[in-house]
């Protein structure tokens, strides 16, 4: 399966914004946005010209790196997101918002997306009562997330018990019983990255 291997950080310094793609490090001084808030490489100070299409293209990418999705799969959110009733840039926000790696990771249970996809894929998740490792399962409203039974007394998930959680108002999750549900489908206002997704729609709509 393909996966992004950069390193994270120079994906942060790359969009010129904070991705939280390193958990609590994101929140600290150790972030590469506090210590080098230009782009990586030799020219990343230089004054460039951006473009119209330049700037479509790293709101897309801002996005994708964000999520952790590649371009192919990107593109299956948009198509998907055409053929639904709504604004297009809503509903692929939605979708995109909805797999399993970013629920788990909005519920608190993992510090990143990328470690909330680790935990997916090694089988630790169950919806509804039966175990899902694709990071891309789409959730529905009252779909039941929780931590598998026989992985509840690892260490990484002892340390979750009675701790507050902030998250979205159309997700809940109980820190004692490691068990979240899907309230609502998510809208924009519960998207807290700052997208312009009518962006990547023009971009798309080229």
């Amino acid at each position: 399966m393909a996966k992004m291997i950069g390193a994270d950080c120079k994906q942060c310094r790359r969009e010129g914004c904070k991705l939280f793609l390193k958990g609590e490090r994101c929140t600290t001084k150790k972030c590469a946005i506090e210590r080098r808030p230009v782009a990586p490489g030799q020219h990343g100070t230089g004054r460039k010209r951006v473009t119209e299409y330049g700037t479509q293209l790293r709101e897309k990418q801002k996005v994708k790196r964000a999520y952790g999705i590649l371009e192919k799969q990107f593109h299956k959110y948009y198509e998907e997101a055409e053929r639904m009733k709504g604004v297009t840039g809503e509903n692929m926000l939605s979708l995109i918002e909805r797999r399993l790696d970013n629920v788990v990771y909005r519920m608190g249970i993992g510090s990143s997306r990328s470690e909330c996809r680790q935990i997916v894929n090694h089988g630790q998740i169950t919806v509804n009562g039966k175990r899902v490792n694709i990071p891309s399962y789409q959730v529905k409203v009252g779909d039941i997330i929780a931590v598998k039974e026989n992985k509840r007394d690892l260490d990484m998930f002892k340390q979750l018990k009675g701790m507050k959680v902030v998250m979205p108002k159309w997700l809940e999750f109980n820190s004692d019983t490691l068990e979240g549900k899907v309230l609502a489908l998510p809208t924009r206002e519960d998207i807290d990255l700052n997208i312009k997704e009518h962006l990547i729609i023009e971009l798309y709509s080229r």
